[in-house]
């Protein structure tokens, strides 16, 4: 008899004290928002290939991957994402630039070429949502290079 009291006294305060637990603890176990984080976000792009022309042929390519850093709280109102307008200016700068000559090599001001790029993609953004535009890896195959 003595068992069978002590079993039911043990059930007992098990089923008070999981109800306990529950009913007043229920803000320990609650899962907790993390409250938005405002700031920088990093975009990483799909690479770009640019075909570079003189004398009316492909001379070859360049591969550009770019990376750039947004104002995050812009980036979730914006009804386009950046990205398109970032890699469409990033061509459009490449592709037009007569001073760019593969068959001539001399050093390139990049550091130019990707403040343009920023500030275009703001002005067509119509603020200032791209903070910075940075080469994550860029590189030129000729075009006896590339495979058919």
């Amino acid at each position: 008899m003595k068992i069978l009291i002590t079993g039911l006294w043990i059930c007992a305060v098990t089923i008070a004290s999981c109800y306990g637990a529950v009913t007043f603890g229920g803000g320990i176990f609650s899962k907790k928002t993390e409250p938005y984080l405002e700031g920088l976000q990093y975009q990483k792009l799909a690479p770009i290939n640019i075909p570079m022309i003189a004398d009316g042929r492909v001379q070859g390519y360049v591969i550009a991957v770019l990376v750039f850093t947004a104002d995050a709280k812009l980036m979730h109102t914006l009804p386009v994402p950046p990205n398109a307008f970032v890699v469409d200016e990033a061509f459009r700068q490449i592709y037009g630039d007569p001073a760019l000559d593969f068959r001539k090599l001399a050093k390139y001001d990049i550091t130019k070429r990707l403040a343009e790029v920023r500030a275009k993609v703001n002005e067509r953004l119509g603020g200032d949502v791209v903070k910075d535009v940075l080469v994550d890896e860029i590189n030129f195959v000729a075009k006896r290079e590339v495979r058919s």
